[in-house]
């Protein structure tokens, strides 16, 4: 069931920030912050679970079995990198249904050709505007939730076509029923100001750290004109990078607690991915060893 708060806070006009959920590890810690709204990433949740590249090796039934994981690990809204759909217009009808019933509330497509590319690396090539405008009224139709489970329609048309095509499409998308707009990869401020300036529906912005988009700061983002943010890379580049120097200190120094190192204490931890609920079951049923 897709949860009602994104529809409510987009409704409102309030801007979201969605950070990025690579494994559950990340999916507790964002529920501990307090995010209502999180991002289910293609390219890392695929990095994290098979080790492999963002390169449509994953199947829509592994990535619907990850998505599912997530909205049973938290409580916020969940917006799902869909890909392409994983193929014709049949799979994005039965990829629309799998990914709404695994609790899912918003839904990601991008009109490149399969094998798809993460959008911030090169090789990329769209399919004509004709198919994915079809990808979209399939999936606006095969949704059974029409109020909260929503359509993103994601573009890469800028890298290989240019700006004009890339708008030319998101106007097409709109058309089609697409309830945000998701202009992948823009390479200025500008080109970011352009497409928020020429349409009244959502828009995304993709804050991929390392990718070719600016980074700029949330209040910018939101004068520019978008309706929110996803940080897909920023917890999987950050705990990479945590994880690397403690390993260093560990092979060099033979140490894994130190000051250099910054480590969750694990008692909370217990207590964040459930233990506490685990020893209270125990202790109810829990035989008496003395009889």
């Amino acid at each position: 069931m897709a949860n009602p708060i994104l529809r409510k806070k987009l409704d409102a006009g309030e801007f979201l920030i969605v950070p990025g959920v690579q494994d559950m590890i990340a999916a507790l810690m964002t529920r501990k912050v307090g995010f209502d709204v999180v991002y289910g990433s293609g390219y890392w949740l695929t990095a994290s679970s098979l080790g492999l590249p963002d390169a449509g090796i994953a199947t829509y039934t592994q990535m619907v079995d990850r998505m599912r994981t997530v909205t049973q690990t938290t409580s916020s809204a969940l917006i799902a990198d869909a890909d392409t759909g994983y193929g014709g217009l049949l799979n994005v009808h039965h990829t629309v249904r799998g990914y709404e019933a695994a609790g899912v509330t918003a839904i990601q497509l991008e009109d490149q050709e399969f094998p798809k590319k993460c959008g911030h690396t090169p090789y990329k090539r769209c399919v004509p505007i004709e198919d994915m405008v079809d990808k979209i009224k399939v999936a606006v139709e095969a949704r059974e939730d029409k109020e909260n489970f929503l359509v993103i329609a994601r573009t890469d048309a800028r890298a290989s076509l240019g700006v004009d095509e890339a708008m030319r499409r998101m106007e097409a998308y709109a058309r089609a029923g697409a309830d945000i707009l998701f202009f992948e990869a823009p390479q200025s401020e500008d080109e970011m100001r352009r497409a928020c300036d020429a349409f009244d529906v959502p828009m995304l912005a993709n804050m991929a750290d390392g990718g070719k988009t600016p980074i700029l700061p949330a209040k910018t983002l939101q004068e520019i004109g978008y309706a929110l943010a996803i940080y897909p890379a920023m917890t999987s580049l950050v705990a990479a990078a945590a994880m690397e120097k403690a390993l260093r200190i560990l092979k060099n120094d033979g140490l894994s607690q130190t000051p250099d190192i910054d480590m969750f204490d694990f008692g909370e931890f217990c207590k964040l991915i459930g233990f506490e609920e685990v020893w209270d079951f125990e202790r109810s049923w829990a035989r008496d060893q003395t009889s």
